[in-house]
């Protein structure tokens, strides 16, 4: 056919590397840790996290005192490198740094609604522990909120015309993402706790 795909969105899946597995157990005691000592963030995530537990107000920065999570950074740091490489950005005089690191807790029925990363240039997902049938990570097509008196999707729509999709989490695995890319996680119908780290590499 004489149509090409143009401006694409890209999201990036890929397992951390060697001995996540050993290192899932650290990061899990560790996120537990946290959030045990952490008396502002949980009182944070009672209001704006229902259920749920977040250091995202409180501790941002895990990769600046913790060892394991300094260790986490520098095993993201050649994924987004990677990354980067496929957007063909021009990193020549700047580099991308990671500035926010986060713990998330989601225990059942705790919901992470849509919203985006400002002020930063490439996000991302770490999976510490997935139960099976827990939220996939959800995105939501940049362009929604531009189609004018554009009709409905056929019921099984090609997966590049789709309006959302969803990415399944993976214990071990990474998504990078632009920051602009609006996402959510639906609320999770397991009984055990999804664990995840989510942070923000910044163009610096």
């Amino acid at each position: 056919m004489p149509i090409r795909a143009w401006f694409p969105t890209f999201i990036y899946d890929a397992a951390l590397g060697r001995g996540a597995r050993d290192f899932n157990r650290e990061l899990l005691r560790e996120c537990r840790q946290i959030r045990d000592h952490d008396e502002a963030g949980r009182r944070w995530s009672r209001k704006h996290y229902p259920g749920g537990y977040t250091s995202y107000a409180s501790l941002c920065r895990l990769h600046r005192f913790s060892s394991t999570f300094t260790a986490l950074e520098r095993r993201l740091d050649r994924h987004v490198r990677r990354f980067a490489a496929a957007l063909d950005f021009d990193l020549t005089d700047r580099a991308l740094t990671m500035t926010d690191c986060w713990v998330n807790l989601m225990p059942r029925h705790a919901v992470h609604g849509l919203h985006l990363h400002p002020l930063s240039t490439i996000s991302g997902t770490y999976y510490v522990k997935t139960p099976a049938g827990c939220s996939a990570l959800k995105f939501e097509d940049p362009r929604l909120p531009m189609f004018m008196a554009a009709p409905p999707r056929a019921a099984a729509p090609r997966p590049e015309n789709r309006t959302f999709i969803r990415y399944p989490a993976r214990a071990g695995n990474v998504i990078l993402f632009e920051s602009w890319l609006r996402h959510e996680v639906a609320a999770n119908p397991t009984a055990a706790e999804r664990v995840s780290i989510s942070f923000n590499y910044h163009w610096c």
